[in-house]
């Protein structure tokens, strides 16, 4: 499994903004930098579960899990 990703963020007003360029739709805000870094790496974890999930309900129950890298 990739442990690292990578985020584009940028300050905005008084609010930091920034989104995981791997995974589509993980993003997130805070009011500090360190606030939207945590708020990103729970966004990512949060949808990588709910992709896991998916991917093995769709599956069916005779599956065999394979990693795979870039």
């Amino acid at each position: 499994m990739k442990s690292e990703y990578k985020a584009v963020v940028r300050q905005d007003g008084r609010w930091w903004i920034g989104w995981v360029e791997e995974v589509p739709g993980v993003n997130s805000q805070g009011e500090t930098r360190d606030e939207l870094m945590a708020n990103l790496t729970s966004a990512l974890a949060e949808a990588l579960e709910m992709n896991r999930e998916l991917a093995r309900s769709a599956a069916g129950d005779d599956f065999e899990e394979v990693t795979i890298s870039t």
